[in-house]
């Protein structure tokens, strides 16, 4: 190979600056499909859009009149929680959630059916799982963590990295994706929780608390490790040397791609997003580079070539691209049109049974005295601004980046609290009055309130505190009025954190 077509491998475009005739002129190996990122801007493509917009990159890199080395194009998204950039995909608690479940075989079923998601619309790759410790609720991806407990989170990253790839005769089959074990290293430990912050933790509390699960995922066969956006005391991890290439790839073993993150190269010191030979030559593999991709191709090709970027180095990081490639198979297979697991359904009855199981599973009840079970003869009210919201339900990474721009209309067959409620409560015998403000026909004998945050993403969703904004006193003001009314409350609160426990004893003194 040429150095040219060499640095195509190790630059990842996103979808939307890249077009079919560019994958072939600078000999792209992988494309990304960004949070909120669909066919022609358009949420509501089908599987058949997805993969007819994706089939033509494909055929790109691996067409012979344009290619002197014709190395299959791969495909990534960010399925976080499902396969949740797709519309009618079927979504899954987030990790916060499937931490409170200890049930690692559910946790292995749901990378399964994710993985076969992810097959049907022809891509390859998933940005998952996140195996963050997070160890400050004010962090605005705090909900991306399974656990606060290292035991829990190196636990299930075994468990969604084997679902996700598969093991065994199954490992990385037809049925399966490559993983994306991240954010390496201690995106969870941040001082004050500042998303892309800088770690404090000692190096002792960084092997102890935040490098578990990557071993676990190693020892599971993850492909590849996305390298994080903190610092850790004031280096960037996408130019940490010694964390990269001495101890993941060294002393770890890790033989996989070591991903970049979104730019996260460009805030290297001495850095920008179009040139960054720092990030390379500490041990990142691909860099993300969702827009500067051309200027960047340009720079890495330059720094080759006049001795800033080794070729040995450039080699290992191919090297270790074709590897992952081969062991996915790419080699062999058809175009995505032509694969088996292409245009299999999503969504289907089997998965939504899945996600349900896994929303039983997840439930928390903080405290109860004496309110449920609720008599199935009751007259129940259901009041609150989360109890008709799938949007909020969801969170964010759903259909977009932040999933705060979602409706009704967005989740085809989809249940919200109210609706699930009312159909549970109507089969008994019950009766069911839905208020969201509260105000209600003919009293109630027990009211359930469901409230809680908006959807957000990333370092939109850092705070200051743990208190819960979003509503905090408008939702706790319905609770005061119907209990001064006599009503007993069930409160129902949906939360991208894991203990905030000065607000949830605000709402235990109100509501038990």
């Amino acid at each position: 190979m040429t150095v040219e077509e060499k640095i195509g491998q190790v630059i990842q475009p996103e979808w939307k600056s890249i077009s079919p005739a560019e994958v072939a002129q600078y000999h792209i190996g992988s494309i990304e499909a960004g949070g909120g990122s669909a066919p022609g801007g358009n949420k509501y493509a089908s599987v058949r859009e997805w993969v007819s917009s994706i089939e033509p990159y494909y055929d790109a890199s691996v067409d012979p009149a344009r290619n002197r080395v014709i190395i299959p194009l791969i495909w990534a998204a960010d399925a976080v929680h499902g396969h949740n950039n797709v519309f009618g995909a079927t979504l899954f608690p987030h990790n916060i959630g499937l931490g409170a479940t200890r049930d690692p075989d559910l946790i292995r079923r749901i990378g399964e059916a994710t993985a076969a998601e992810v097959r049907s619309t022809g891509m390859d790759w998933s940005f998952a799982p996140t195996i963050a410790v997070a160890r400050d609720d004010r962090w605005g991806r705090a909900y991306e963590s399974y656990s606060e407990d290292p035991r829990i989170v190196a636990q299930y990253a075994a468990s969604m990295v084997t679902g996700l790839e598969g093991s065994g005769s199954t490992f990385l089959d037809k049925d399966h994706v490559i993983s994306t074990a991240k954010h390496f290293l201690g995106d969870g430990s941040t001082d004050g929780g500042r998303d892309q912050g800088n770690s404090l933790a000692s190096e002792a509390d960084l092997i102890r608390l935040h490098a578990p699960g990557y071993t676990q995922a190693i020892d599971a066969g993850t492909q590849s490790i996305m390298a994080s956006f903190n610092s850790w005391h004031g280096v960037k991890m996408h130019a940490n040397h010694a964390l990269m290439t001495e101890v993941l790839k060294g002393r770890m073993g890790f033989d996989g791609i070591i991903m970049g993150d979104w730019n996260a190269h460009g805030q290297i010191p001495g850095c920008s997003d179009a040139d960054c030979a720092a990030a390379f030559n500490a041990g990142l593999d691909i860099y993300n580079a969702p827009k500067d991709w051309k200027a960047l191709y340009a720079n890495l090709v330059r720094e080759v070539n006049d001795g800033t970027i080794s070729k040995a180095r450039l080699n290992d990081a191919v090297r270790r691209i074709l590897r992952v490639k081969m062991r996915m198979g790419v080699f062999d297979e058809p175009t995505p049109d032509q694969r088996p697991d292409t245009y299999q359904p999503i969504g289907t009855p089997a998965h939504r049974a899945l996600a349900r199981q896994a929303v039983r599973e997840s439930l928390v009840l903080l405290k109860n005295n004496g309110v449920l079970p609720i008599n199935p003869n009751s007259t129940v009210l259901i009041a609150g601004d989360g109890a008709d919201n799938i949007a909020m339900q969801s969170g964010g990474w759903t259909l977009s980046w932040q999933g705060a721009d979602n409706g009704p209309k967005d989740f085809p067959g989809a249940t919200s609290i109210y609706l699930g409620l009312k159909s549970q409560i109507e089969v008994a015998g019950g009766h069911v009055q839905f208020s969201p403000d509260g105000e209600s026909a003919r009293k109630a004998d027990v009211a359930i309130v469901v409230f809680g945050e908006a959807p957000y993403a990333e370092f939109m969703g850092d705070q200051t505190d743990v208190a819960l904004h979003h509503d905090n006193d408008e939702s706790l003001d319905l609770i005061r009025k119907l209990k001064a009314q006599g009503i007993a409350v069930v409160a129902v609160m949906l939360g991208g954190f894991n203990r905030s426990a000065q607000h949830l004893l605000e709402v235990y003194l109100l509501v038990f």
